[in-house]
């Protein structure tokens, strides 16, 4: 059938089964939201109040489903507030396709109202990206651009389409959605030679992330824990890949990880890290990380083995296929004195666990815990507040902790939180704090339009916090900047925007507020006031090691 390029962008989106598109108009991708307009029977498009909620958005719905997430905006401004979304999800490989319009190809490189060379912008921040040159090449291009998004390490691509070639007709065949390119596992010698060294090995420590994640292998992994009587930790990606009450988790390991994961990892003979990187929030002073352990790192980039660490042993490969292949090879164990020993590290992690009563970080996140439900997703914003999330909350199911990890992007939060529950028909939370959500509170017009049902928790301590636990620690006590002083009224301004909202003092009064956000119909805010010296702890200090961990205020 004979369509313009606006109708082959939309029409292939259908192709491939997407139903749900992120985004904000303007004038250099009109035409497609015309298309839009017309297909509106078979596609949704959710307007955002700015084009980074939208990327954020379709990052947190890719993040809680594993398909791929989409977001349109226009060329120019539009374009470039999608950039700290697209490094966001490419740090984090997350799955998204962005699609930007630009301006008439005959005026590309004239300086014209809102030109930007966008896919120059994004090239170390994409897996790939693409400027579509004429209509003829516009549909298999996009078929491209959610093969690459969703196979190997997945992880945005970008699509720039000038307005001529939107506008331009082009006959159009459709095509069944688009395969990911087959993984492979990594070679039979390196499985052989890995499965010799965890055979040797008297204290194994399985090590996790988001690879684990998007290989759909958590299966295979607690088999491998079983088999060798290991335990094993995550880092913040991989949080909700195994119930937070599992016999075998540790909890979240590095700089703010449980204690008992990160001394486990710590004092272990051999570490099997499957999907993860080994970042300097987990490692420390790499000089002084795990000295004693042999690392057998599966991954399926290879850039990623012995990048920041020696690996003894570097897979590349599809971790779930690797472990298929590597389980067979393994040697049936117990391993009483390693239990022992990572008892006394649990027991050790209770004598440090902070068990003040009242408004405290803690006792705040545990009474949420009594609110959420088994499939409820939980995004946070970036700081203190997503630390204390990733010690605290208890998670039934995977993919349900949507957290920026690597970029650690303030104001990430909200829209992710939208996308997720847009992704899951579940009412999603939002654990954010002051600072973040005076970077994203905008997007709580596109909550109330659609009527988004999700609970944000403010814990609003009046400072950017995680800074000032820096300045109080290392500088001296040289509060710059991290003061907030703002007067703003949280709850005034969520029923300004059309929602709900009550703030809490206390555990009590926090309680009662949650059974109404979790009834209300809508979004609703719980501001909720805990003190502005709270720590996180465990802490590493920047450049130090497992030997000067901070475990108590005043360490």
């Amino acid at each position: 059938m004979l369509l313009s390029g606006a109708d082959i962008i939309v029409r292939v989106l259908i192709e491939q089964q997407c139903d749900r598109v992120f985004g904000y108009p303007g004038g250099q991708i009109i035409n497609v939201y015309d298309s839009l307009y017309k297909y509106q029977d078979e596609i949704t498009h959710i307007l955002t109040a700015h084009e980074q909620g939208a990327i954020h958005a379709a990052d947190g719905y890719a993040r809680a489903t594993g398909k791929t997430g989409v977001v349109i905006a226009t060329s120019g401004p539009g374009a470039t507030n999608l950039v700290t979304g697209i490094a966001t999800a490419f740090i984090d490989s997350v799955p998204v396709v962005a699609i930007t319009g630009n301006v008439p190809s005959t005026q590309i490189g004239s300086d014209s109202f809102q030109e930007i060379d966008i896919t120059g912008v994004t090239l170390p921040i994409t897996k790939h990206n693409y400027f579509v040159g004429s209509v003829e090449e516009l549909a298999d291009t996009m078929r491209e651009a959610f093969m690459l998004a969703s196979s190997g390490r997945p992880g945005p691509v970008l699509v720039d389409v000038p307005k001529d070639v939107q506008m331009a007709m082009c006959e159009y065949e459709p095509k069944p959605p688009v395969v990911p390119e087959e993984k492979q596992a990594a070679k039979n010698i390196r499985i052989e030679q890995a499965a010799e060294c965890i055979n040797a090995s008297k204290r194994p420590f399985v090590y996790f992330g988001g690879g684990l994640v998007s290989s759909g292998a958590v299966k295979e992994m607690l088999e491998l824990a079983e088999l060798i009587d290991a335990p094993v930790g995550s880092s913040l990606m991989g949080i909700s890949a195994v119930p937070t009450e599992h016999p075998r988790y540790l909890g979240m390991q590095g700089m703010h990880g449980h204690y008992a994961s990160s001394m486990s990892m710590h004092h272990a003979d051999c570490i099997i890290a499957l999907g993860v990187r080994f970042n300097d929030r987990v490692t420390g002073n790499r000089a002084k990380f795990a000295t004693n352990a042999k690392i057998v790192h599966i991954d399926i980039q290879g850039a990623e083995l012995s990048k920041t660490t020696n690996d003894t042993h570097g897979l590349r490969g599809d971790v779930k296929l690797t472990l298929q292949k590597l389980i067979p090879l393994l040697n049936k164990s117990e391993k009483p004195e390693w239990q022992e020993q990572i008892s006394r590290f649990r027991e050790e992690e209770k004598e440090y666990t902070d068990n003040r009563e009242g408004m405290t970080p803690r006792n705040v996140l545990m009474t949420l815990n009594r609110h959420l439900g088994e499939n409820t997703p939980v995004a946070t914003d970036v700081g203190q507040h997503q630390m204390w999330a990733a010690q605290t909350l208890k998670f039934s199911h995977e993919r349900r902790f949507i957290s920026s990890g690597g970029l650690g992007t303030m104001g990430f939060g909200f829209g992710a939180a939208i996308g997720a529950q847009i992704a899951t028909g579940e009412r999603s939370v939002l654990v954010t704090g002051d600072g973040s959500f005076g970077m994203s509170l905008n997007e709580m017009a596109t909550a109330v339009s659609y009527n988004v049902p999700m609970v944000i928790l403010i814990m609003n301590n009046g400072v950017l916090g995680m800074v000032r636990q820096w300045q109080t620690l290392f500088f001296n006590k040289h509060y710059s900047n991290t003061v907030l002083n703002r007067q703003t009224d949280f709850v005034a301004l969520a029923r300004a925007f059309g929602a709900d909202g009550a703030t809490a003092t206390t555990l009590d009064e926090l309680d009662s507020v949650l059974d109404k956000a979790f009834a209300y119909d809508g979004p609703f805010v719980v501001n909720c006031l805990i003190d502005k010296d709270e720590f996180v702890l465990p802490m590493l200090p920047p450049g130090g090691s497992m030997d000067d961990i901070i475990v108590k205020a005043g360490d």
